[in-house]
Parts: structure tokens; C-alpha cells; sequence
């Protein structure tokens, strides 16, 4: 077999078959296939698509091509839950809580943010002293004795999508449906649950920035999960306005406290007590309605907040912080950004806003930045909302002093405030499953 024909026959538009997929992410991850004809492939790739079965193919290998995860001394059905990314998405340290709390275990890899995007990681490392970097055997034990534990990726977990997701970063190869899913799904395979729920986000701060381009991509991946033996579903959610109120690592981690412990903003609460619902469903615990009414007692009661607790203690962490959030590190500066005129906000850039979280210090450019978890900011108002001149639109926290010109220039440019009131947005668009899409 070689290289030259595969390339040619997707040049063509022809669809790959079992072995020709096995041999290119085997060749490619070993070394054995050069980076310009893996390069010339997925140029193939992005003109002439792939069919669900390529697809579900090509993730197959790609998951087996390093070490698979295996969950199977955990006792009961291991569900993950994945976000495509967002901007506030702290629902992982919610969800989490809610559905162990419930008795179905939480075994879930993780991973750090980049960009304008947030990651479950670095705020679950603004906690004192909890680990994340936790052996196989350990990370199994725990679960098995709190129901529950977030880690970092461990071992080798599909090196062949490190290799191709940084191919597709130099060769404008990125946006492509059969490759946005295989690298998505190929480490959710490999992470070892029994069953797969997706957080497709939507709009301006997320990768996919129209509803239908969101639906096509849950689509694809459900169709992957199901053609791969895991059971698996997506929800369709906003991330045209950020989630809940705050952005930045430790600041996040209270505001999940918050929720757990019955406050916190109604947005976040929706969507959390619905993904976690869901992963409830897949994990077999009765019909949607009951596992609605499952979750919603496992937050009300402080089940939930418990186990976020046990958690944090299993991995080493200082529970006390979250009993007592005025613990956490603070940032030195506090910086009142007031709104310029009177008006409605009618739109929110998400991603620029999530640029500003940057710019404090909260974020990184590349993988290897220094981040502030005691950074970010706290949105006052969102989309929807009317102020006043001189009222205060967000609070910055931040130790970079010097940042806080620009980074309030590019927030005030990131909202659009009219005389109109805006029409309302659903918090959650559709639920997508094997059988097809619902719209809620």
C-alpha cells in the first residue's frame, strides 16, 4: 500500500476504506508517513469530505493508536461529559458533583485552556494543593471511593491526534467536520467511559458560531459514538453571551460553589442541572423526567457540594476554600469598568470577551504561558439587560496593572448597547441523539 494512492483516491473524491485510514494514522503517528503527504491528505480531506464511516474509522484508530483508559474496576456505567469550549464554562465542576451525587461515577480526563477558551484543569489547580496529575491505579481508586474525579490527560492518549491537530494548525486544515469530531471524539474513546455526552456550544465565543454549524458537528459525533459502541448524546448551548457571570480560573470555582450551594446565576444552573439530567439518562437511571427531578435533588440538598468536597480532598486539594471562598488567592487590583452611555445590551463578542480574561492575565497564547488564577473578571450586566452611564458593566481582577487600559478598551468594544431591548435567547437549542435532533 502506498501513501501516493491513498492521496489520490481521496483527491478524487473517493471514499477510503478500513486498512487504507489504518495504515495512514499508523504510518503517520510512527513516524513512517512524512509530514508533507499527511499534510497533502488532509487538504484531500477538507475539499472532498468524508462519509460517517470514514469518519467513525479514522477515530477508531486514531483512539487506539496510544494507550486506551481502562475504567473497568470502577463498578456501574462511566459516563463523560465533553464541552466543545466556551467562555465561563464551568459547568464540568457542577455536573460533576450532581451526577456522582447521584450514584453514577464520574471517571473524566480533562483539559487546560488556550486561547479564549477556559480549561477544567487550571481551575481546578486554583484550589491549594489538589493534584490533577494522578496515576492510572489512584485515579480509579478514587472514584471508586468519592464517585468522582477530574485529572489531566495521562499517559499516551491519542498521540496521533497531537500529531494531525498540529499538522491542521499550520496547513488551514482545521475546519472540517470529519476532523473537528475525529479529534474530539478519538480522546473521549480513549478516556474509557461507557457512555458520552457532548456540549456542543454556539455562537460568537465558540468554535462553531452558527446553530446549524453546531447541530452538524453534534450530529457527527453522536453518529461516531454510536457506530463505536458508547452510548452517546449532545445538548446544543449558548456561548453567544458568556456562562454564568464570572471568567478566570479561581474566580470560576466559586462561582460553581456558588451554585452548589443554592445561588449563584440562573443560566449557569439551567444548563448544568440539564447536561447533568442527561448524563443521568445515559447512564440508565430512568427517563429524562426523572433524572431532571434526580439532579435537581442532588443540588438542592448539598449531595452535590459534598462531593465536590470529597473530591478535592481525595486529590489533595483544601477543601476548606470552598467552605470558606474569601481563602482563595486575590488579585491585587479590582477595576470597575462603568458603561458610556444608557442603553440595552444587545450583543456580546464572547470571544473577545474571553480575549480580555486574557489580557488580565487568566489565560494563555500558547501552551506554555503562566497563568494568574486569582485573575479575570466578573460580568455585572449581559445580553438583555439595561444600565446607566456610569454604572459598572464588569469587575477586573488582575495583577497586571499595566493591562488594564487595553483590556477595557477591548471589552467595551466587545458590547453592543442600543435603545432596543433585544429578543430573548434560549439558554439551550437542541438535544441531538441517534435518532435525530430535538429542538427545545
Amino acid at each position: 500500500m502506498r501513501m501516493y494512492d491513498i492521496i489520490m483516491k481521496k483527491r478524487c473524491g473517493q471514499a477510503l476504506n478500513e486498512a487504507e485510514i489504518r495504515f495512514f494514522v499508523e504510518g503517520f503517528t510512527n513516524g513512517e508517513i512524512p509530514d508533507y503527504q499527511a499534510s497533502a491528505l488532509l487538504m484531500a480531506i477538507y475539499f472532498q469530505k468524508m462519509d460517517e464511516t470514514e469518519t467513525a474509522l479514522l477515530t477508531h484508530y486514531m483512539a487506539h493508536s496510544g494507550d486506551m483508559a481502562d475504567l473497568s474496576s470502577i463498578p456501574g456505567v462511566k459516563v463523560d461529559k465533553h464541552s466543545t469550549g466556551g467562555v465561563g464554562d464551568k459547568t464540568s465542576l457542577i455536573i460533576g458533583p450532581i451526577v456522582a451525587a447521584c450514584g453514577v461515577p464520574v471517571a473524566k480526563m480533562s483539559g487546560r485552556g488556550l486561547g479564549h477558551t477556559g480549561g477544567t484543569i487550571d481551575k481546578l489547580e486554583s484550589i491549594p494543593g489538589l493534584a490533577t496529575a494522578i496515576e492510572p491505579e489512584r485515579f480509579c481508586q478514587i472514584v471508586r471511593d468519592t464517585g468522582l474525579a477530574i485529572i489531566g490527560q495521562t499517559g499516551n492518549i491519542a498521540p496521533a491526534d497531537k500529531k494531525l491537530y498540529a499538522l491542521r494548525d499550520v496547513t488551514a486544515t482545521v475546519d472540517n467536520l470529519s476532523l473537528i469530531a475525529s479529534s474530539i471524539m478519538s480522546k473521549k474513546l480513549a478516556a474509557g467511559s461507557d457512555a458520552i455526552l457532548l456540549d456542543v456550544k454556539t455562537g460568537s465565543g465558540a468554535f462553531m458560531k452558527t446553530l446549524e454549524e453546531s447541530i452538524a458537528l453534534a450530529l457527527a459525533m453522536v453518529s461516531i459514538g454510536e457506530k463505536t459502541g458508547r452510548k452517546t448524546a449532545a445538548l446544543i448551548t449558548d456561548m453567544d453571551t458568556p456562562l454564568g457571570r464570572a471568567i478566570g480560573n479561581s474566580l470560576e470555582v466559586i462561582e460553581a460553589v456558588e451554585i452548589l450551594r443554592g445561588a449563584g446565576p440562573d443560566d449557569l444552573r439551567q444548563v448544568c442541572l440539564e447536561l447533568a439530567s442527561n448524563m443521568l439518562f445515559l447512564a440508565g437511571q430512568g427517563h429524562m423526567e426523572k433524572c431532571r427531578v434526580l439532579a435537581a435533588d442532588a443540588l438542592s440538598s448539598g449531595r452535590a457540594f459534598e462531593k465536590l468536597k470529597d473530591m478535592v480532598r481525595a486529590q489533595g486539594g483544601d477543601a476548606g476554600v470552598l467552605e470558606d471562598t474569601a481563602r482563595f488567592k486575590q488579585a491585587a487590583v479590582r477595576h470597575s469598568v462603568a458603561a458610556r452611555k444608557n442603553g440595552y445590551i444587545t450583543h456580546m463578542d464572547t470571544e473577545k470577551i474571553g480575549a480580555v480574561s486574557v489580557a488580565l492575565g487568566a489565560g494563555r497564547v500558547k501552551k506554555e504561558d503562566e497563568i494568574d488564577y486569582s485573575a479575570g473578571l466578573v460580568l455585572t450586566y449581559k445580553t438583555g439587560d439595561y444600565i446607566e452611564a456610569g454604572a459598572s458593566l464588569s469587575v477586573f481582577h488582575t495583577n497586571r496593572a499595566g493591562s488594564l487600559t487595553e483590556a477595557e478598551d477591548m471589552f467595551l468594544k466587545a458590547l453592543t448597547i442600543e435603545d432596543t431591548a433585544p429578543g430573548e435567547a434560549p439558554f439551550i437549542y437542541a438535544r441531538v441523539t441517534a435518532e435525530g435532533v430535538s429542538r427545545y
